[in-house]
């Protein structure tokens, strides 16, 4: 990977009010991504920046005033990455997601962080003192290589490691399965390695859109092209019955193993021992018309 372009900006404020339904507030302390994932929906992003560079090759470090009050925020959610990961290598030097944490120990803020990296382990020991914490990583496949065709974050065993250590320590962890490449990503293997870690398994369709639709279809017909035609059929005719066969096999499949299975819902609350609840999130625009209505904005794969 070629050495991205850094900059350190200054901002205001680095809590912003959330139109995500799963929170209140949103906390992004990168702009840009250096994993450089093929298939990043957040390469939206570059619109609001002025970067002309190709979306994993640059990052903006932010700095801000540090906040005021935290106090204000007992009991409000908290989404730390909706459009960058917050463990980024470059995290280790700056620690701005640390700084932040820090900032807000002892707020009674309730955190949610969506990562790909292991670096998350170091903050450990802080995200312990917060309420009803919950970390998510992103597992889309047990296959190292086609994970290193896909982003250049820490390995999936490093991802899953760090899963277990922090749902040994108390914390309520996710395995956010996601995107799903139809017929590549092995689900139910990911499931197995994973169920014995974690409270809930999400899943997320692969969605192609924008620049990068380009990308992943030109990386199927050169590496899969036997694959093209399902994919042209979800992709360029907007065929869904792959995703509701595919639906349809998890929900039996979670049945057969003693797990509960639901659709597009985010509020289960389980006992901490009780086995992961398999939520499915294939249904982007039932998601999106409920959000509609109830004035949010989401932001997906």
């Amino acid at each position: 990977m070629n050495t991205p372009l850094i900059r350190e900006i200054q901002t205001k404020n680095i809590l912003s009010k959330s139109n995500l339904p799963v929170c209140e507030y949103s906390a992004n302390p990168y702009t840009g991504c250096t994993h450089g994932c093929r298939y990043c929906y957040a390469s939206f992003m570059k619109r609001f920046t002025g970067h002309t560079e190709p979306w994993g090759t640059f990052l903006d470090v932010k700095t801000w005033t540090e906040i005021s009050n935290p106090q204000k925020y007992a009991g409000k959610e908290l989404f730390i990455g909706s459009v960058t990961d917050p463990y980024l290598p470059q995290e280790k030097h700056y620690k701005r997601t640390r700084a932040l944490l820090e900032q807000l120990k002892g707020s009674g803020i309730k955190i949610s962080i969506a990562t790909k990296s292991d670096l998350i382990l170091r903050d450990l020991d802080l995200l312990k003192t917060f309420p009803e914490a919950r970390i998510s990583w992103s597992v889309n496949t047990l296959d190292e290589n086609f994970k290193n065709d896909m982003d250049n974050a820490v390995s999936i065993e490093r991802r899953l490691a760090a899963m277990e250590t922090f749902h040994q320590a108390g914390i309520r962890t996710t395995c956010f399965i996601s995107p799903i490449f139809p017929e590549l990503t092995d689900i139910k293997a990911i499931i197995r390695r994973a169920k014995k870690h974690c409270n809930l398994i999400w899943l997320e369709n692969l969605n192609l859109r924008g620049d990068y639709k380009t990308v992943i279809m030109k990386y199927i017909q050169n590496s899969h092209p036997e694959l093209l035609p399902l994919y042209q059929e979800i992709y360029d005719k907007g065929n869904r019955n792959y995703w509701e066969q595919l639906n349809m096999k998890l929900k039996k499949y979670a049945a057969k193993i003693g797990l509960d299975y639901a659709t597009n819902n985010d509020n289960i609350k389980l006992p901490f021992e009780a086995p992961p609840v398999i939520v499915n999130y294939f249904y982007h625009e039932q998601i999106k018309k409920s959000a509609k209505k109830s004035g949010c904005t989401v932001f997906s794969d």
